[in-house]
């Protein structure tokens, strides 16, 4: 309710955009204020989110892409019109391989940096 009611009164002030944070625990929040506002929603994967990522795939509990591409899906489908994370770059290289394999099938991905 606090975030919602937080919302109505950035809309009175004339917020352009509002922010949900940390993304991955609030997606029930992201979710409400997406269904609130007519407003751009923004949604912050904050650094503890990556560092569990990182953390989980150094030691092969996951598998780092699949993860990555999952919760900024999720993030996306609770109603985040722009989300800020710190697997940006990854993310985008990982959209492309994907859209390569598309319209290139067995393209394999380069190795170099």
């Amino acid at each position: 309710r606090e975030a919602l009611r937080q919302v109505a009164l950035d809309e009175a002030e004339g917020a352009d955009m509002v922010m949900v944070k940390p993304a991955g625990a609030y997606l029930d929040i992201l979710c409400r204020v997406r269904a609130a506002t007519s407003l751009p929603v923004a949604a912050y994967q904050v650094s503890g989110e990556y560092a569990m990522i990182k953390a989980a795939s150094a030691n092969g509990w996951l598998n780092e892409r699949d993860i990555v591409l999952e919760s900024l899906t999720a993030i996306r489908r609770a109603g985040a019109d722009v989300i800020l994370t710190y697997f940006a770059r990854d993310a985008a290289r990982y959209l492309a391989e994907d859209a390569a394999q598309e319209i290139f099938p067995g393209l394999r991905a380069s190795t170099s940096t």
